[in-house]
């Protein structure tokens, strides 16, 4: 199968075909773990002794790994669509419990295979460096004792969504979700705000106990995870599991002190200025998103199909291989992007290892803010599209720190297309300011999730009132100050668990604040050469990770780079660009 689209006045044409089969049959799909054990007993027993049998034999692997790979990914898309359908869950829960563990002793054995054959030093050791030394990363972390605790980990973490997807609150006699509700915060009525701003807090504060049972459950067993593996803590064992060859835990330490010192000024700029828009004495926590009396939200669109071809018109003008990337995800029905109750909050872009093709999930309701996530999320499509015809699944498995490069770098490439959503010149610089507040909000958040994940990890044991005391420090350490939260001591004490990574993907987010300054760094060398920029870009996911970080970040243009300089340095890039906008 191929999926191609063309633009008649354009050369560029975004092509995908689906990965040929040559070791598994063609109809054959993922059931049971005895329908898949023959081929990974093939594997591990065939006899490797020359280079290019060992290539034949690590493309069967990689077909192997893409097909499992699509039917997981399928089972999770099927139950964060719908949180409410059994089948679905099931579906996902037999995979993580009673496939995915029998395949672990597998491929442990199969990477101790690799890295024992005289031939794999053969190979292009350059292509091959990332992947090579990510597998030895994997064998010296295998415990065969993990590998129940591990499934275990995975259906626990599931709950989060199932969870979250319940809320909702009613307001004038008709239910909205958490996401639809959140449009009503930027508002110009304050009451109306108001009265959003409790119903939300109230609904989340109900299930604040049984999620805190669920975090402590998730936490015991990390840590478990951690032990059997010889580490101290799980904080040190994820770093390696994340692969995390080119940063320390000490260089995490040092970006949060630098955000905190240079952009935590740039986010009490930006809210004063919103303050003094709103005509205000003191902010409260309803009045982050709003805007004056007589100015009406920016709404970009109605409907998720509205979204879909606007965001599709942006891409294109921004370079037709884009659009067209989007244009095919639609032909194949890989766009879920309408908020509904029973589905899963958040948003994602799930790689799809055999079709190529991926799909986008989301909860749109009409903001600013889910243009930027479809701009965000379409950015980690293309690289999918990109990154598609390298010849091995594991060349895909590309790190976060270059994945959220590229969904970051195109929120900023692509607003000078935003008037496509926005025909009002105002509007349209409306828009431009709110995503540079949203880079410069996130920078403090990102360093305050990370900061507490250290401290979760690192002090096993603690109580639920413990935790929410250290979380109530860090969460002020990179406070403006400029909010006065009076009255919502408990909310606030409780506000990390809106954060589905603490509970789903531990670890990851510290990838977010690293892209977010290659990101600024990325439109900093797009406003000096667009063409290039686009080209460095589109050059660097293409190579998936068959480089290293700092090779990959050198190919697009840019340094791997999160000291205190650097932060300073392009902090002062975005605050000239607030500055030009009438900001000071």
């Amino acid at each position: 199968m191929q999926a191609v689209i063309k633009n008649r006045n354009m050369n560029e044409t975004a092509a995908i075909k689906k990965a040929e089969r040559h070791f598994l049959p063609a109809d054959f799909k993922v059931t049971t773990w005895e329908t898949l054990q023959p081929y990974f007993e093939d594997l591990v027993n065939r006899k490797l002794e020359n280079k290019e049998q060992l290539e034949a034999w690590l493309k069967d692997m990689s077909e192997l790994e893409a097909v499992i790979s699509e039917d997981a990914s399928w089972r999770q898309i099927n139950m964060t669509c719908d949180t409410t359908n059994k089948e679905y869950e099931d579906a996902f829960t037999y995979f993580c419990m009673e496939i995915e563990p029998k395949m672990k002793p597998y491929f442990f054995e199969l990477n101790k295979k690799l890295l024992e054959n005289v031939h794999t030093a053969e190979l292009e050791q350059g292509m091959y460096f990332p992947y090579l030394r990510s597998v030895d990363n994997a064998i010296k972390l295998y415990r065969e004792e993990n590998i129940p605790i591990q499934a275990e980990l995975s259906v626990l973490a599931q709950q989060y969504g199932t969870i979250s997807g319940k809320m909702s609150i009613e307001l004038d006699g008709k239910e909205y979700t958490l996401q639809q509700a959140a449009k009503f915060l930027q508002k110009s009525d304050r009451d109306l705000r108001e009265r959003v701003f409790n119903k939300v807090a109230e609904r989340r504060l109900q299930d604040k106990d049984e999620l805190n049972k669920l975090f402590d459950q998730l936490l015991e067993r990390r840590q478990q995870v951690a032990k059997n593996a010889g580490f101290d803590n799980y904080r040190d064992y994820k770093f390696r599991e994340l692969g995390r060859f080119d940063y320390t835990a000490e260089d995490c330490f040092a970006f949060h002190e630098a955000v905190r010192e240079h952009i935590v000024p740039l986010q009490k700029m930006l809210v004063e200025h919103r303050r003094k828009r709103l005509g205000l004495d003191v902010m409260r926590p309803w009045d982050g998103d709003a805007e004056p009396a007589g100015t009406e939200p920016l709404h970009p669109f109605e409907t998720g199909k509205e979204l879909t071809d606007k965001a599709i018109e942006v891409f294109n003008d921004l370079r037709s291989y884009f659009g067209q990337c989007l244009e095919i995800m639609l032909d194949m029905h890989r766009l879920d992007l309408e908020s509904r109750k029973g589905k899963a909050p958040g948003g994602y872009n799930c790689p799809l290892a055999e079709t190529g093709v991926p799909f986008i999930f989301m909860n749109a309701a009409g903001t600013i803010g889910d243009v930027i996530t479809m701009m965000h999320e379409g950015g980690h499509a293309v690289h999918s599209f990109l990154s598609h015809d390298l010849p091995l699944s594991s060349f895909k498995e590309y790190p976060m720190e270059i994945a959220e490069l590229a969904s970051m770098s195109m929120e900023l490439f692509s607003m000078e297309h935003w008037d496509v959503f926005f025909k009002d010149e105002k509007e349209l610089q409306r828009a431009k300011l709110e995503e540079m507040e949203r880079i410069i909000s996130v920078l403090p958040w990102i360093a305050t999730i990370d900061k507490f994940q250290h401290w979760l990890y690192t002090n096993p044991g603690h109580t639920v009132t413990q935790r929410e005391d250290e979380w109530i420090n860090i969460l002020n350490e990179f406070s403006t100050g400029v909010t006065d939260w009076s009255g919502f001591e408990e909310y606030r004490k409780n506000f990390w668990q809106k954060q589905l990574h603490l509970f789903e993907v531990p670890f990851y987010y510290i990838e977010y604040g690293i892209a977010q300054l290659g990101a600024i760094a990325m439109w900093r060398q797009y406003r000096s050469n667009k063409q290039q920029a686009l080209d460095n870009y589109m050059k660097a996911l293409s190579l998936g990770y068959t480089k290293t970080l700092k090779e990959l970040y050198a190919t697009a243009g840019i340094k791997f780079d999160f000291s205190p300089a650097y932060i300073k340095e392009l902090g002062t890039f975005v605050k000239d660009g607030l500055v030009g906008m009438g900001l000071s």
